[in-house]
């Protein structure tokens, strides 16, 4: 059998390889929805420069960074399976990118964003509207921050 490193076979390999890193088809719905409510923001964007992390969208002026999770690679309590080739690799591989997930939050947070994190399975459109409704919330946050105070006599 051919060596193929962290794969169980060559076909998995193959397959994994295949795994898409953005403009997964979950991230491309749920971007339809929300650029349908007049919503624009960037793809594959860090939200914070020094940090080697990007979210699936991120509006910089508000500060709010979205992540669509895959349930596989993110550990979803749902929909997870722990493979049965390799599984010490793939617990280790999952608590990393868990840990990590946290860090980029707790990260984003200690700066003053939203990180907003969704799982694959979950329906566009109600995702869609809860984006709406923080970036809509953080605007009028912004705005009323930036607002000339009224002067009492």
């Amino acid at each position: 059998m051919e060596d193929v490193g962290w794969a169980s076979s060559a076909a998995a390999r193959t397959i994994m390889q295949g795994n898409r890193s953005r403009d997964t088809r979950p991230e491309l719905a749920v971007r339809r929805a929300v650029h349908r409510l007049g919503l624009r923001y960037r793809v594959a964007h860090r939200p914070l420069q020094n940090l080697r992390r990007s979210a699936d969208l991120v509006f910089p002026r508000v500060k709010v960074a979205v992540f669509v999770d895959g349930c596989f690679w993110h550990g979803c309590p749902e929909h997870y399976r722990a493979p049965a080739s390799h599984a010490d690799f793939w617990r280790d591989k999952l608590a990393a990118n868990r840990a990590r997930d946290h860090e980029t939050t707790e990260l984003l947070r200690l700066q003053n964003w939203v990180a907003l994190r969704f799982w694959t399975h979950e329906d566009p459109f109600l995702i869609a509207e809860e984006i709406r409704c923080v970036v809509e919330q953080r605007r009028r946050a912004l705005a009323d921050h930036h607002a000339p105070s009224a002067k009492g006599s």
